[in-house]
């Protein structure tokens, strides 16, 4: 009988990990990091927030660009949703932007590179922070 009675509790309990992970999750993406910040994974926090900081910052520094919502074509869509990736590093990227983007030097186009891969590396790390949050093997 133990094992009926225990039977109705084990989907709510899913439910509330599932919806624990996704606050995870999210978090993550906002804030790089966070994610892990809240598992108190504090070394991979920290690694995330830094690496993704530094590529956002370099990426902007080389003048990248960093898409906006108004794209022209597929590309610029993929660029948007990557940038975009960063969280609320998007938006320091953003404000970082002051003198527009210059891509017709080699500079301009790695950090366009720089700023695509550390909002791809935030959503990798937040899909991190959701499967452990999930108590899957991290």
């Amino acid at each position: 009988m133990t094992d009926e009675a225990a039977a109705p509790e084990a989907p709510q309990a899913d439910s509330k990990r599932e919806t624990f992970a996704l606050v995870i999750a999210v978090a993550g993406w906002i804030v790089p990091g966070l994610g892990h910040a809240l598992l108190k994974m504090w070394g991979r926090a920290l690694a995330c927030f830094l690496t993704v900081g530094l590529l956002v910052f370099f990426g902007a520094a080389m003048r990248g660009n960093v898409f906006t919502s108004n794209a022209n074509d597929a590309f610029d869509t993929l660029g948007y949703l990557a940038d975009l990736g960063a969280g609320t590093f998007y938006f320091v990227a953003r404000a970082l932007e002051t003198n527009g983007p210059d891509v017709s030097r080699a500079d301009g186009d790695y950090g366009t590179r720089f700023l695509a891969a550390a909002g791809v590396l935030n959503l990798l790390a937040a899909l991190h922070a959701y499967e452990a949050a999930r108590g899957r093997k991290a």
